[in-house]
């Protein structure tokens, strides 16, 4: 990490007064004195509150800080809603580079041949720019077929500036943790590590397009849920770690509702696919889209009364081991039941909190934060911010932060957000409280076993010719092993046997001494 860049962060974060941020007390004397010869940087926005200045500071730092700020607003669990709310308004506002150098990457990847061959029309001003990468459009020539196409392609070094920003963070996050009052807490290392391990992911786009290829076939098998999303085909042939070729998409931003009203769109349809589409990913499927904010999710509105979301930009997934989906699922259904014993119960067995909390104590905590919200009208009840308070109070108890979870806390937050801003008058509990009643029921029940037996037939259809002969090698390994135990024992009986007969001799020969030793004396 150049020394220049790491006074440029510097002087942006004194710029914006988030020196300020830190209690003066908490400060060690060196600080102190490093801040005060910096006289000639100021806090040049003091009219904005300390929550602005943070975001402000992120979005000039650029693309890199802009992402880490974005993860960062989905640490609900870790942050002030103050500052969480103020970093969810952080948007990718990032100027493209030249359209020539994104076509040069892209020859250099496939080579110019075939480019020439079967790219047509590539257009050099980027359809979209993001922190991390940028698209442009193109057509795919195949033979005789034709088919409009769009062009990801990374940012050059992109790899490199990320990892040296990601130094920086890391120099700061430990001063955050030694010297902030709560920096413990906030566990600023870990949090930086997360999003080390996050953007890394992203910067390899083969894995971006294994992703959207596992969802897109997820969501091609015939069910009423499976016709809610659809994820864009992708040319993996033509993709590379630093470009990717994918099916272009003609939907309408999710954000824009306006459009999709004056369309006719059924809203409150799409509003309820959604929910569908997240529940239907997590708890079927176990492998989510996790990055599902306004700018990754468009509308196919050609029959509007049957929407069907569009997701694309697979670089953030999520999965669920079967154990951590059970007890999820459980603990979604005991709290639409308000069954707040069962919640705490589960916590301490799932192992998500210490295994001596008492669930007595955990069940009160849980009841106090939830019951005022259950007092409101259900259409009223964000049921994303159910789960933060849920997170927010199992911190208390030592809960330690579960990545699968942080991820999947932030998805439903984005689709509750979305769901809402389609239909106002979305209620999630009743349109989610079947759906997981269902799973729970096919998991536990009868269906279950059946299944499971299903599953595993082909394995004992497999091993039961092999049967009577494993039984037959297992009656003979046990009657071998018994008949070497007992010879084990017996010799252990007659190694005691000597050695007791060992014992007696010698207290036998001591007694001949002793009365010898005494009929002397006498």
């Amino acid at each position: 990490m150049s020394s220049q860049r790491l006074y440029q962060i510097v002087k942006t974060f004194l710029h914006f007064g988030l020196d300020e941020m830190v209690p003066r007390g908490m400060l060690p004397w060196y600080a102190k004195v490093g801040r005060a010869s910096a006289f000639w940087l100021r806090n040049k926005h003091k009219d904005k509150t300390p929550e602005q200045r943070f975001r402000l500071a992120i979005e000039t730092l650029g693309p890199v800080f802009i992402k880490f700020g974005q993860m960062l607003s989905t640490r609900r669990d870790l942050l002030p809603p103050e500052l969480a709310d103020e970093l969810a308004l952080l948007q990718d506002k990032v100027s493209p580079f030249s359209g020539e150098q994104a076509q040069q990457i892209i020859i250099d990847a496939m080579g110019l041949e075939v480019f020439e061959t079967h790219f047509h029309d590539f257009d050099l001003v980027p359809l979209a720019s993001a922190s991390i990468a940028q698209v442009h459009t193109a057509t795919l020539i195949e033979g005789n077929n034709e088919e409009k196409v769009v062009i990801k392609v990374l940012r050059p070094n992109i790899s490199k500036t990320i990892l040296a920003d990601i130094k920086v963070m890391s120099l700061f996050a430990g001063i955050v943790a030694r010297w902030l009052p709560d920096g413990k807490r906030l566990r600023p290392k870990e949090v930086v590590e997360e999003y080390r391990k996050t953007i890394l992911d992203e910067l390899d786009l083969n894995r971006e397009a294994a992703n959207a290829i596992q969802l897109k076939r997820n969501f091609e098998q015939g069910s009423d849920y499976d016709k809610a999303l659809y994820v864009p085909e992708i040319h993996s042939q033509y993709s590379f770690k630093n470009v990717l070729v994918m099916e272009r998409i003609y939907g309408i931003g999710v954000g824009d509702v306006d459009t999709l009203n004056q369309l006719g769109v059924d809203m409150k349809l799409l509003a309820e696919r959604g929910v569908e589409v997240f529940f239907t990913q997590v708890f079927r499927d176990s492998f989510f889209h996790a990055d599902m904010h306004p700018g990754n999710v468009f509308v196919d509105a050609n029959n509007p009364a049957d929407p069907t979301w569009i997701a694309i930009d697979c670089g953030i997934v999520g999965t669920l081991n079967r154990e951590d989906k059970r007890y999820l699922a459980e603990n979604f259904v005991a709290f639409f039941n308000r069954d707040y014993r069962k919640v705490a119960q589960l916590h301490v067995d799932s192992g998500w909190v210490p295994a001596n909390t008492s669930v007595d104590e955990f069940e009160f905590a849980i009841r106090t934060v939830c019951e005022p919200i259950f007092n409101k009208p259900l259409s009223e009840i964000s049921f994303g911010q159910v789960l933060v308070n849920l997170f927010n109070t199992a911190r208390r108890f030592n809960m330690e932060v579960q990545p699968q979870l942080v991820l999947l806390q932030k998805t439903l937050l984005y689709i509750e957000g979305l769901g809402r801003q389609l239909y106002p008058q979305l209620d999630l509990w009743q349109t989610a409280k079947p759906f997981l009643e269902n799973w729970v029921k096919e998991q536990m029940g009868v269906k279950a076993v059946y299944s499971k037996i299903k599953a595993n037939l082909p394995f004992w259809n497999e091993k039961l010719p092999e049967m009577p002969d494993l039984v037959y090698d297992y009656l003979k390994t046990s009657r071998e092993n018994q008949h070497q135990q007992t010879k084990l024992m017996q010799a252990m009986l007659n190694q005691q046997a000597k050695q007791n007969q060992r014992v007696i001799y010698s207290v036998f020969a001591a007694a001949i001494i002793i009365a010898t030793a005494i009929i002397v004396i006498l």
